[in-house]
Parts: structure tokens; sequence; C-alpha cells
């Protein structure tokens, strides 16, 4: 099977989420290939953050299809009472889409090294001392090796967010998902997580990136998404999206972001 062959990791085909009357996302397509960096951008309450709280099935949603590597999700129901059939498929899916999300949600009483260890030993059953052995290893790749032993409330915001980002490389998982991942951040921590993921990007890691930061978006994507009032308004390469802007709403999108 050539490359080409290969299923996408994430598909996602006509999706549409609602929080009771209120329609979030109203029929979307996204595909990432294996490698691909697929960029999300759009105004507040465009729906970026709920679409990436689906991919990961963190949330419901009520028509589309969700596809992984070419395998569907299973579902029962309908509509608002639509819900993933089967916990095992959900487990699997989620472990492999690890998400980094926007306040780290690191757990205060374990020290770093014990964060970034403890879902590949209790979720996947990992031995615990190769788990210390990889968690040592990704803590070093993102610049916070010396730190394993200190506790979240004693690192920087950009050093706990470095060590969510480990955490999640330590599931070894087929995608990484990020939401908003600098936006908690002082622009000059801001870099230090902006490094890391120009890393991931360089390593050819696939991900789903929901952002407010365009030079971020425009350096890593091969891919940008905008949306809007939960549709996709414009999508393309970096150079399509912000070179040759085709929408007015994006156009007024892209020069409220310039600072």
């Amino acid at each position: 099977m050539t490359l080409t062959d290969t299923p996408p990791v994430l598909e996602i085909r006509g999706l549409h989420k609602s929080y009771g009357e209120l329609e979030v996302i109203k029929g979307v397509d996204i595909t990432a290939h294996r490698g691909d960096v697929v960029s999300l951008i759009g105004s507040s309450g465009s729906g970026k953050s709920t679409l990436l709280r689906c991919c990961n099935l963190l949330e419901d949603s009520q028509e589309g299809e969700i596809l992984f590597k070419g395998e569907p999700i299973s579902w029962t129901g309908q509509g608002l009472a639509r819900r993933p059939s089967a916990p095992k498929q959900v487990l699997r899916i989620r472990t492999n889409l690890s998400m980094v999300f926007q306040q780290f949600n690191l757990w205060a009483h374990m020290t770093i090294l014990q964060n970034v260890m403890e879902a590949p030993v209790t979720v996947l059953g990992r031995d615990r001392a190769v788990a210390e052995a990889d968690a040592r290893r990704y803590l070093d790749k993102v610049g916070i090796g010396e730190k394993c032993d200190a506790f979240p409330a004693q690192l920087s915001g950009g050093q706990q967010q470095r060590a969510a980002i480990a955490r999640a490389l330590c599931m070894e998982p087929e995608a990484l998902l990020f939401d908003e991942p600098t936006s908690a951040l002082d622009p000059e921590l801001e870099q230090e997580v902006v490094k890391v993921i120009k890393d991931l990007a360089a390593e050819g890691r696939t991900m789903l990136l929901v952002t407010h930061d365009m030079k971020l978006a425009a350096d890593v994507s091969d891919f940008v998404v905008f949306l809007h009032q939960g549709l996709i308004e414009e999508q393309g390469t970096p150079d399509e999206v912000f070179g040759n802007t085709q929408s007015e709403r994006l156009r007024g999108f892209l020069s409220a972001t310039r600072h």
C-alpha cells in the first residue's frame, strides 16, 4: 500500500453539533492525512474548539461521520440523543488522538514526570520503567528535562504547557490535537511553546491546531481552515488563505488579528 492509498488519519464528513437549539457546527468536512498539519482559525464562537473536541469524542456530534484511519465511529441514537456505541473504540481512538488543552490540565499533586507517565501506565498498561524512560525522553525533547521532579505550580505557564505536550507525546498518538495551546501564555512564554510545535511539525507529525496565532498557522500548516459561524468560509494552503484571500469575512478577520 502506497502512502497515497493509506486512509487519512482523521476524516470529518458533514459534521453537525448542537447544544440544545443552538447549532454551533453546521456541516463541516475536514481531512488530515498522515504528516498533515491542519490549522483551524476563526473568531471566538466560530466552532473551532468544539470541532476539535468532537474529533476526540469529548463532545457528541448530532450528525455526520468521523473516521479514524478509515474506521468510522459507530453511533447509537439520533440527533441530540446520538452517542458513540462502542466504549472500547472510543478509548482506543481517544488515546490515538492526544489533546493538548489551553489550560494545561496537569495534576497539581503529581510531579511533572508522574504527570507525563501516568496515562501510558494506567490507560495503555505500559511497564512503569519503560513509561518513565519515555517520559524523561519527551520532557528532554520539549526542553524541560531538568523539571522532572518539580510540581506544576513550580513551573511557568510555558513550561507547564510544554509538560502537557510531553504528556500527549508519551501516549505515542497517531495525531496531536492542539486547542489554543498558546493563548493562556504571555508573549515571551508563548515563543517557547511555538518552537516545540514548529519542531513537531518539522518531524512530520499529524496535527490539528486551533490557534489565534496567524504567524504560527502560516509557518507550520499544510492546510488552513477558516471557520465562520459553524461553517467553513474559506480553506486552502497558507499561501492561498493568507496570500490570496477570497472572502470578505476572512479579509476582515485577518486585518483584525494583525497588530
